[in-house]
């Protein structure tokens, strides 16, 4: 075989610019492909802890934090709302939240919480998993109703630290998540001291 009139080095300049497009090709082809084993971004924030401002939070206010796709209230209890806890006890199920897979035990209180001021519930009933209503006001619901949450679905009823009455299809308390403070009012929920 003869070599004559042929360029090695071309040759040798076309092989490698076929090569390098071809691996610059497969790059293309494996990077998404490699990547769509990684979780999302919306995933990896689904379980992951939020932090959140409450500074603005007013008195008597609550607003709706979503974690692991759940949503999340804090309530900024008045002085007048934590008296009120006090006034229900008799007609609650579990007064003194017992049921330690309902709140971690650092909220195992009369106010369900770390600070008696800023309750921090998910807001999903424990009967069939309805979001219930927050009714403050006093007297909305029955002459004696202190404030609290309404379930529409079937009608249970929650005081203002998300303890269930009794009488009503829920069988337990609202959940509290696992949270901390990382400062007076940045809240972190989905991480705490016992669940980090």
């Amino acid at each position: 075989m003869s070599t004559d009139g042929v360029n090695a080095g071309r040759r040798r300049l076309l092989i490698g610019a076929t090569a390098a497009v071809g691996a610059v090709g497969a790059g293309f082809v494996a990077v998404p492909f490699v990547k769509s084993w990684t979780p999302s971004a919306k995933a990896k924030a689904a379980g992951a802890p939020v932090t959140a401002d409450i500074s603005q939070l007013e008195p008597g206010q609550k607003v709706t934090i979503e974690w692991r796709g759940k949503p999340v209230w804090v309530v900024r209890r008045t002085p007048e709302m934590l008296a009120g806890l006090k006034a229900v006890e008799s007609k609650l199920l579990d007064p003194a939240s017992e049921d330690p897979s309902m709140q971690p035990s650092y909220a195992q209180n009369e106010t369900r919480s770390i600070k008696p001021e800023y309750a921090v519930l998910t807001g999903i009933c424990t009967h069939l998993g309805c979001s219930p209503l927050f009714e403050p006001e006093k007297a909305k619901l029955e002459a004696d109703w202190q404030g609290g949450f309404f379930c529409p679905c079937h009608g249970s009823k929650f005081d203002l630290a998300g303890r269930v009455y009794k009488g009503v299809p829920a069988p337990k308390n609202l959940e509290v998540p696992p949270h901390t403070y990382q400062a007076d009012t940045v809240l972190v929920i989905g991480v705490d001291k016992e669940h980090a």
